[in-house]
This record gives C-alpha cells, sequence and structure tokens, in this order.
C-alpha cells in the first residue's frame, strides 16, 4: 500500500491544500481517506484534496510526501489520472 501527498501549497477557502492519491487503485485511496477522517466530499476525480492541518497526520498514517510534479506522474504511470473533462 502506497498513498502519495504533495505539499499544502494550494490555496482555496482561505486554506492551503495537498492533494493525496494512491498509485495502486481508488479503493485503497478512499479507504486511507476515511481512516485520515477526509469527508467524501473532499475526493475530486482522482484524489482528496487534504488541508495543511491534516498534512502532518497524512504522513504520520504512512502518507510518502512528493512534489506536486510527481503525485501527477504517479497517477498516469497507475492509469489513475482522470482529467477534468472526464467524468468519473
Amino acid at each position: 500500500m502506497t498513498l502519495y501527498i504533495d505539499p499544502p501549497t494550494w490555496p482555496g477557502h482561505g486554506r492551503m491544500w495537498s492533494h493525496l492519491i494512491s498509485d495502486v487503485s481508488y479503493a485503497e485511496l478512499h479507504a486511507f481517506a476515511a481512516r485520515l477522517g477526509a469527508p467524501p466530499r473532499a475526493f475530486d476525480r482522482d484524489h482528496y484534496d487534504v488541508p495543511s492541518t491534516s498534512y502532518g497526520q497524512a504522513v504520520r498514517m504512512g502518507a510518502r510526501e512528493v512534489g506536486s510534479k510527481e503525485l501527477v506522474r504517479l497517477l498516469v504511470s497507475a492509469g489513475l489520472r482522470r482529467p477534468k473533462h472526464e467524468r468519473p
């Protein structure tokens, strides 16, 4: 099981956000996000939006820290990337 998270550098709604992904399956991603306490509405096509306040907890739970470009590369390599124009 490998989950990945990028640094919380994405602004929105008065906070900074990270993206959490799996390179294995959406089932793995949803299970990890549930344990992290991320609400289902935080899922956005192929990743979870994670507030900076939860970043450290995600890392302590086992998410590997990677840069944003690496995160996208991992999603594409795993065949799990869902571009904005695609519906899940």
